[in-house]
């Protein structure tokens, strides 16, 4: 069971990483990070510590491999890290009650604007921005944190739907 978690991760990082190489850099070289939404999916499927870990470091490795933000690769890994390990709180404690496409949904959104703002903090303190913080803030930030939204439940749905299908189950 645990080479289908880790098979499933891959995959899904795999997916992300196509469509981060794909989107071209936006106001100041930042993209829109639809990887994440893929990293979330990975940690809402599969539950576990361990998943979380693996899945922050090839997450912030793939999109620092694919940045287009100059001095973007070590913001990539650090947000990647801080971020999984927040979402991975967030997935533990919000599946303890309940957990539904809405929660999916607002967790995207908060999972999204951590991450921009982690790597945008990074990027400041380890090679200063392009435009300033609060420019790529509200034009790509919020835009991304609100479309992360719907591609992360629509790619949770499609994920979780397949494993219904395949009657497997993955969450802890």
């Amino acid at each position: 069971m645990e080479l289908r978690k880790n098979i499933l991760t891959a995959l899904l990082l795999a997916i992300g990483f196509i469509l981060h190489q794909i989107i071209p850099g936006a106001l100041g070289s930042m993209k829109f990070d639809l990887m994440l939404s893929f990293i979330f999916v990975s940690l809402f499927i599969n539950r576990s510590f361990k998943n979380a870990l693996l899945t922050a470091l090839l997450g912030g490795i793939i999109t620092a491999m694919t940045t287009t933000f100059p001095g973007g690769q070590i913001p990539n890994i650090i947000d990647k890290l801080i971020t999984c390990f927040i979402v991975y709180l967030l997935v533990t404690i919000s599946s303890k009650f309940y957990f539904n496409t809405i929660s999916v949904g607002i967790i995207a959104f908060i999972g999204t604007l951590i991450s921009g703002t982690v790597f945008l903090s990074t990027a400041f303190l380890l090679t200063g921005l392009p435009v300033p913080f609060s420019v790529l803030f509200f034009t790509v930030i919020i835009p991304t944190s609100i479309s992360n939204i719907f591609v992360t439940v629509l790619v949770y749905n499609a994920v979780s739907m397949a494993l219904k299908v395949t009657n497997t189950s993955f969450s802890n």
